[in-house]
């Protein structure tokens, strides 16, 4: 018998029951699916500097935004060619994805899904 982890987040516990259901009605859809990761060419390596310098500027001027954040992260998994790095990428990725859920359900009192 396995236990189920205790998620030290507060609100994470929630978050990932959604993403679960996320996924089960993408393996509901589409099956387990399998492809190539396409990840670490030129040009996502060029757009995950822009986005790393672009967030460090939105930083300076006060003026970061999760879009910011987010963007940073995706193209930064983007660019990305090495699966163990990648990895670690998309699971800043997926962080920071919830901390943006997090953000939004804290400005709505948890209404908002």
């Amino acid at each position: 018998m396995t236990t189920q982890p205790t998620l030290a987040t507060p609100g994470l516990d929630r978050h990932m029951v959604e993403v679960d259901a996320e996924r089960q009605r993408q393996l509901a859809r589409f099956g387990d699916q399998h492809h190539p990761d396409g990840t670490g060419s030129t040009t996502d390596r060029k757009r995950a500097d822009e986005a790393r310098r672009h967030c460090d500027h939105t930083t300076r001027t006060g003026q970061l935004t999760w879009n910011d954040i987010l963007t940073e992260e995706v193209c930064e998994a983007l660019a990305e060619s090495d699966p163990g790095l990648l990895r670690a990428e998309l699971v800043q990725v997926a962080a920071v994805a919830l901390a943006w859920i997090s953000d939004l359900d804290s400005r709505t009192e948890g209404s908002a899904r």
